[in-house]
């Protein structure tokens, strides 16, 4: 399964090259995310891989000890896959939008815009009251909220109250266009959520994260190399001073 974390920018449109049509996309800045925890079934109960995304300008003492290979990450979210899948991963793996290609089948999940308080006309699309007969006042009131003989209102009952701010889940869209250079997708269509909101993308396929030990490796060479380089220009600096000292020491012995 590929997954990564995102951040929804803005809507716009690009022009599909095979039909020519103008297509509705979403702008999202998706990772790079990291690596920060591994969960397996002998130590936690289940399998899963958490996935750290973005920094907090003011973090604690608990998120600075939890992420203090990585950084102090702002949103972070756990995806459930087997057994096998988690043994592919190690903490400090990089995720980028790479793993992904056009025309990936992908879903968003986000949190929707909070609406305030709403009545049952506005939240459930309840038809309201009739306009004439003795209905005054009351064309958008919820009408009866239960029999007498409980004498209670059952839990669940629709009335009104705070809508929207809820976690939702859109299926069915799809990756547009890749931008490996920005960290950005292309999503058709609209994902839940307002500006800035956090999203966690998911699709079928396989990951391929940067592993953390190839990038300690390459860094491991690189100093190495930086080391080398340095010691050579220290020799060479050394050849060119003792001619010249040399000299020096000749001049005085004629002398």
């Amino acid at each position: 399964m590929k997954f990564i974390l995102a951040k929804k920018k803005q809507m716009d449109q690009i022009f599909d090259e095979g039909t020519g049509k103008m297509v509705p996309v979403t702008v999202v800045d998706a990772g790079p995310c990291f690596v920060s925890q591994i969960k397996t079934v002998e130590k936690d109960g289940y399998s899963a891989v958490q996935i750290a995304f973005g920094t907090r300008k003011h973090p604690n003492k608990p998120i600075i000890g939890h992420f203090k290979k990585l950084g102090a990450n702002n949103f972070t979210k756990e995806i459930r896959v087997d057994a096998e899948e988690a043994a592919r991963f190690t903490v400090g793996d990089k995720l980028t939008v790479t793993s992904f290609s056009d025309g990936d089948a992908i879903g968003v999940t986000g949190t929707s815009k909070g609406k305030g308080f709403a009545g049952v006309v506005r939240r459930y699309n309840f038809k309201g009251s009739p306009a004439s007969h003795g209905h005054k006042d009351q064309l958008r009131m919820p009408g009866s909220i239960g029999a007498t003989d409980p004498a209670r209102v059952f839990k669940g009952t629709r009335m009104g109250g705070h809508m929207g701010d809820v976690q939702v889940t859109t299926k069915g869209l799809s990756v547009m266009k890749i931008d490996a250079e920005n960290n950005q997708l292309y999503v058709k269509g609209a994902v839940p959520g307002s500006i800035n909101g956090y999203l966690v993308i998911k699709g079928d396929g396989e990951m391929t994260p940067e592993k953390a030990a190839e990038k300690s490796s390459e860094a491991k060479a690189e100093k190495k190399e930086a080391k080398h380089a340095d010691e050579k220009k220290e020799e060479a600096k050394d050849e060119t001073k003792e001619p010249e000292v040399k000299e020096e020491k000749k001049e005085e012995v004629k002398a």
